[in-house]
């Protein structure tokens, strides 16, 4: 269902379906689908964006043109606000904020188009993400940023890098989500189709 969703709107347009779109184009299909799904009624939540099946969860999308096959990147994973700039405490705001909800989903654009698309949806394990309390905190002294950049490195045992956590210094004060080792996630569903301008796909 959501994958009919996908090919009717890129048979009016060549742009990635947008996050507000995805949220609502998910919770229909997942209640048609007999899946109890709502989405949350303030859409400047903080926490979890939709309920399914009486679970929270918080929902991300990715369709930037440097967008990589096997890493998933979150650009703006929560705003880190006008408090202490401390690396230590805004990662420790970061463990606080998924408190609020038990799933992560990214929904990606692999392929933008115009005739071909991919998409996927990706489940990013909470318990990955809560290795961020072990992370290697690292300030970028030579930033021009007020105030100064930073980033949490999360590594396995073998010193591979498993994903980074980027505090944004600049104006959004923002924190990023970089290089998320898609084999650590799981790949729920693939959308692969062609699209049709709709004019063309008229019987004349």
């Amino acid at each position: 269902m959501l994958g009919d969703a996908l090919r009717i709107h890129h048979a009016f347009s060549h742009q990635a379906l947008s996050k507000d779109r995805f949220e609502l184009a998910l919770e229909r299909s997942l209640n048609r689908a007999g899946v109890q799904a709502e989405l949350v009624q303030n859409r400047t939540n903080r926490g979890h964006d939709i309920i399914i099946e009486g679970v929270p969860v918080s929902l991300k999308t990715q369709a930037d043109a440097s967008i990589r096959i096997d890493y998933l990147h979150i650009s703006k994973f929560m705003e880190l606000g006008r408090g202490a700039w401390e690396l230590s405490l805004l990662r420790d705001m970061f463990l606080e904020h998924m408190k609020s909800y038990q799933r992560i989903f990214q929904f990606r654009c692999l392929s933008p188009g115009p005739k071909s698309y991919l998409y996927e949806l990706v489940e990013i394990p909470k318990a990955l993400l809560a290795e961020a309390i072990g992370a290697q905190l690292v300030i970028q002294t030579r930033s021009r940023q007020t105030p100064k950049p930073g980033y949490g490195y999360v590594f396995d045992a073998e010193g591979k890098l498993k994903f980074a956590l980027y505090f944004d210094g600049g104006t959004e004060r923002k924190l990023q989500i970089k290089k998320i080792n898609k084999e650590l996630c799981r790949v729920h569903a693939t959308w692969r189709f062609d699209s049709t301008p709709l004019e063309q796909s008229i019987p004349r």
